[in-house]
């Protein structure tokens, strides 16, 4: 499109400050995560206790000894009961927040008895995981040794998670083209959400063919295996990197069977039947020309699975003798029948307030020599309605103020109309409506002889005519 227009592209200056971007967005999300504690804390104890050993791909519980205790950005010799702590140990089967997948949770249990519940872990510098909790029981300090051991339902939720993003990934890029790169994501227990350029919505049968299509690779249930090796032979193999991330000389390239490749640091499960199943919920836009896809996977995906299936039952059992394929066009055509229904009941209200016009005027009151109308009128009357009775009300008297309210879906309508003498004297539609719609929770506004306004607190309508009443009355 540029080229047509005559225009030249930077593409090394955008892949340059899009780095930049991304590389200050990641800064910003670690200073978030570590709480803006003084990261030269974290650099110290990494230069003097070196960097902590992540065994947690073979292992779920590692023996492991403290090196350092952190609290309220400080280093401390100890910590005890109730006392939120930041444990850096040697070796630690503990995975850290990172590549969209989050952290595992556990805890620490010491020779002594004390425990450390963590729920946190991040690496603030490179080099050394910083494991957050509490202190739940006794007391912690350094050198101390201790069995850490994650939680490994979590761990295998988040694992499921966490393929499923590469499956969604591949199916993707299969039906749209390798323009649709993850652009973003993250995995957590039992969900996942992907992020991917797109140049608008994508369309639902699309949605729905790549959800087919991980499904029915589940069935195959392919071995999912993870390889170390140099960045020249993932390429040869076809593994999948990610714009934006670093990587060093030798990468870790995950596969699912023969069909999805990927560097990645992440957990995973060992086979791909592992996942049960893979739901896609949703489908949105979180900026321009990026889509993000929302998603349930194993016991969360059939969970709600289950709930739709309860739903559908149940509006079967209303929508009498409709079978489930059906009831997407009779709820339709029940909807639609509702609506003119409320069209029809909302027109006669209209006629019933416009023949109730004589009333209405009957009704009005002598406030300071000005003919002054204030009235609820019935629930349903249409603002063009309220509009044409308000100024057939005012052109009834030389000197008026009409103001009418009515309730409509929910929301009350107002309306105020002002004739010229009584705007001689002061008296203005928009002021008073402004005035009348703040009672109502609500605005409004318009010219001196008519406005508009209302709110949502319908519990407030005499309140709202009582103080336009005494507003005129000065």
């Amino acid at each position: 499109m540029a080229r047509e227009e005559g225009l030249e592209i930077d593409a090394e200056g955008f892949t340059r400050l899009m780095k930049e971007q991304r590389d200050r967005a990641k800064a910003d999300a670690r200073l978030k995560k570590s709480g803006h504690t003084d990261l030269t804390v974290y650099r110290a104890i990494a230069d003097k206790s070196g960097t902590t050993e992540f065994v947690g791909y073979t292992q779920r519980e590692s023996e492991s000894s403290i090196r350092a205790i952190v609290v309220d950005g400080a280093r401390v010799a100890s910590a005890q009961t109730g006392e939120e702590v930041e444990v850096v140990l040697d070796r630690t089967p503990f995975y850290a927040e990172g590549g969209g997948q989050l952290a595992d949770g556990g805890t620490l249990t010491l020779a002594s008895g004390a425990v450390v519940e963590i729920d946190d872990v991040q690496i603030p510098v490179p080099g050394i995981s910083i494991h957050r909790g509490r202190v739940l029981s006794g007391g912690i300090e350094e050198s101390a040794s201790l069995l850490a051991t994650i939680d490994i339902e979590r761990r295998h939720a988040i694992s499921r998670a966490h393929t499923a993003t590469h499956m969604v990934h591949k199916a993707f890029r299969e039906i749209l083209g390798e323009t649709a790169t993850q652009a973003g994501s993250e995995n957590s227990p039992g969900r996942f959400r992907f992020d991917f350029p797109a140049t608008g919505a994508v369309p639902v049968s699309v949605l729905n063919d790549v959800e087919s299509r991980v499904n029915s690779l589940l069935l195959d249930n392919m071995e999912v295996s993870a390889e170390v090796m140099s960045q020249a032979q993932a390429k040869e193999l076809g593994a999948m990197a990610l714009f934006g991330e670093k990587y060093g000389d030798r990468v870790r390239v995950v596969s699912v069977g023969d069909w999805a490749r990927e560097l990645c640091g992440g957990t995973h499960v060992s086979r791909s039947g592992e996942l049960g199943v893979v739901k896609l919920l949703s489908e949105s836009s979180i900026g321009a020309g990026v889509r993000r896809v929302e998603a349930l996977v194993g016991v969360d995906a059939y969970k709600f699975l289950a709930r739709e299936h309860l739903l559908l039952n149940s509006l079967t059992e209303i929508v009498k003798g409709a079978r489930v394929e059906e009831l997407a066009e009779r709820i339709s055509d029940l909807i639609n029948k509702i609506k003119d229904i409320e069209k029809e009941l909302a027109t006669l209200r209209s006629k019933d307030a416009l023949g109730k016009t004589s009333e209405l005027a009957a009704s009005a009151k002598n406030v300071k020599g000005v003919s002054v109308i204030a009235s609820h009128l019935a629930d349903g009357v249409s603002g063009d309605d309220l509009r044409a009775i308000a100024l057939d009300l005012r052109n009834r008297a030389s000197k008026s103020v009409v103001a009418l309210v009515s309730v409509t879906e929910g929301k009350s309508v107002l309306v105020v109309a002002t004739t010229e003498e009584a705007r001689a004297q002061g008296l203005k539609a928009g002021a008073l409506v402004k005035l009348g719609s703040t009672i109502l929770g609500g605005g409004g506004g318009g010219k001196d002889d008519f406005a508009q306004g209302g709110g949502v607190d319908s519990s407030k309508i005499s309140q709202a005519l009582e103080a336009i009443t005494s507003a005129i009355a000065g």
